[in-house]
């Protein structure tokens, strides 16, 4: 077969191998807006959402809040022209960032994971991950652009209007952009962070770590919108909710 063939069929299985793993996620995470432990109650004016992936997050939540402005920052290219255009069809209330972010600014290498690129991250993955869920193990290393989310924020031309709810899953990288975004958490009303509480990643974020972060930004931990657990019911990760 033709190497550009091949690389289209590549592609193809890809795509279907990531459209069959998020809709498995969907049917795990049923009635998924009735647990939203409050976040329902608040006028949430602006989202942010840092990995943002194919828009799997935002889609959702903007039924909860139809009028909010949403940002969205995703660094790897093909999930990104996804974000992109389903951004176009929103009558401009999305703003799309092709940006990994961080705690510097810096070009930066990323491990993109070709059969589900929703777990790729900057970080590298352990082997108790790639036991876990083998569909990890195709990785690919691209490099892209890593900025800070104060920075990104503070160039608008429009600030954000308050009342911001900020989603954050970046694979393990969370407490990297929470200390790249201290400004900007500081303005937020309420926070969803990915966790893991499994070693998943190298160097990963700990639970107590992103605690510490958000008490001392003022939030209080709510409890969990989601969690998954391993095959002896102990929690692999989870959605923490942060509200002030």
């Amino acid at each position: 077969m033709p190497e550009f063939n091949q690389k289209k069929l590549n592609k193809l299985i890809y795509e279907i191998s990531n459209k069959i793993i998020n809709l498995i996620g969907n049917l795990l995470v049923k009635d998924w807006e009735q647990r939203l432990l409050g976040l329902s109650k608040l006028s949430i004016k602006t989202i942010i959402d840092v990995g943002a992936n194919e828009g799997q997050f935002y889609q959702k939540i903007s039924q909860l809040f139809p009028k909010a402005k949403i940002y969205a920052f995703e660094p790897l290219p093909d999930p990104c022209k996804k974000v992109k255009a389903w951004a176009r069809k929103q009558k401009g209330k999305v703003t799309v960032f092709n940006l990994a972010l961080g705690d510097t600014v810096q070009e930066i290498e990323i491990q993109q994971h070709l059969f589900f690129t929703a777990s790729s991250s900057i970080l590298n993955t352990t082997k108790f991950c790639e036991k876990m869920y083998p569909m990890t193990k195709k990785q690919e290393k691209i490099l892209v652009q890593q900025s800070t989310l104060d920075r990104e924020i503070s160039q608008l031309l429009e600030p954000p209007q308050s009342d911001i709810l900020i989603k954050l899953d970046v694979q393990g990288y969370e407490d990297r952009v929470i200390r790249g975004g201290v400004e900007t958490f500081a303005k937020a009303k309420a926070c969803i962070v990915e966790i893991s509480l499994k070693q998943l990643y190298e160097n990963q974020a700990q639970f107590k770590d992103i605690f510490t972060l958000m008490d001392n930004l003022g939030y209080k931990y709510c409890g969990n919108l989601d969690q998954v657990c391993d095959r002896d019911g102990s929690v692999l990760f989870l959605n923490a909710v942060f509200i002030k």
